[in-house]
């Protein structure tokens, strides 16, 4: 079913999202100040979080506990997924596959060609049965490495082979957390030193709040609110649009319709002129008025400046 974008009812949004940065630069504290988190620590990194930002969390040792873990009623309390890291998931996924059949595998023990396109497509899948399926926030944890380009040194994040296409795919935001000076800050937007993903007005770099002994743990819970709210005022202006281009559009087509010679065509030009437009309905009703001055024969005279008849070819003229 071939279905009209206008129509969309969108209400709060659940955000899928990729954290990267440096080890011990504070990325799973920051993905943890999302809405309710699920700890999924599969890095089992938890002792490193100061016990006073620490949430519930499950340590799988397989894959396959993961899957058993992330079901309707056992995470019925919770808004957000964090998986950290995703670099260690995916070698859970890639143990799991290669158990799964061994042609997933190769005799160093590492993925085979058809083992990485399988692997990605299983990011992907749990990607979005968290997100579709138990309607869960996810924020996903990456360690960054150096890359050199030429002279250039470029951050990536650490994952094996050809997953990281993947990776990206399914996320809404991705950014990476730097430290200049005394500030933590997360980039959203590409630049020359890595690659990162901002929708919904969230671009560019954010200052990350220092935590204090009473600071609240919360930068993306805020940052979801905003992105949320962003949303709603793009919803907004849309349906203002929307109403206001069909009621240029109603306009418009009143007055063409009432045109039915030259001088009717020439007392309705001032009104049409100032119809209100919005969205397409300029571009729309031009084409309509047009047609409708080409159907009556009429030829809009510049130096009388107004629509008369055509003038007539004379007899004989080829």
């Amino acid at each position: 079913m071939i279905r009209d974008p206008k129509k969309i009812q969108e209400g709060e949004k659940k955000i899928r999202m990729l954290i990267a940065g440096y080890p011990g630069i504070g990325k799973s504290t920051l993905a943890l100040s999302a809405p309710n988190p699920l700890h999924i620590d599969v890095d089992f990194g938890i002792d490193r979080i100061e016990p006073r930002y620490r949430v519930p969390y499950i340590q799988p040792k397989d894959y396959q506990e993961i899957l058993d873990d992330l079901t309707p009623m056992n995470t019925q309390g919770f808004d957000t997924l964090v998986f950290d890291t995703g670099g260690k998931l995916i070698s859970l996924m890639s143990l799991w596959a290669i158990k799964k059949d061994p042609k997933y595998g190769q005799r160093d023990g590492s993925l085979s060609l058809k083992g990485y396109g399988f692997v990605g497509k299983e990011f992907v899948r749990l990607m979005d049965y968290c997100f579709y399926e138990l309607q869960k926030n996810i924020v996903v944890v990456f360690h960054a490495v150096e890359e050199k380009d030429g002279d250039n040194t470029r951050l990536r994040i650490k994952v094996e082979g050809q997953t990281k296409n993947n990776v990206w795919e399914p996320m809404d935001l991705g950014g990476f957390v730097e430290v200049f000076g005394n500030d933590r800050t997360i980039g959203f937007s590409n630049c020359e030193r890595y690659f990162a993903k901002g929708t919904r007005g969230i671009h560019g770099i954010w200052k990350i709040p220092a935590l204090g002994p009473n600071s609240q743990n919360d930068f993306l819970t805020k940052l979801f609110a905003d992105y949320n709210s962003k949303a709603a005022a793009e919803v907004a202006q849309n349906a203002a649009d929307q109403a206001a281009y069909e009621t240029a559009m109603e306009t418009g087509r009143s007055i063409i319709a009432a045109v039915s010679n030259a001088d009717a065509a020439n007392e309705a030009m001032p009104y049409f002129k100032e119809i209100p437009h919005a969205l397409t309905s300029e571009k729309e009703l031009t084409v309509a008025w047009n047609k409708k001055i080409k159907e009556l024969g009429l030829f809009y005279d510049k130096v009388l400046g107004k629509y008369t008849p055509a003038p007539k070819e004379p007899k004989g003229a080829e």
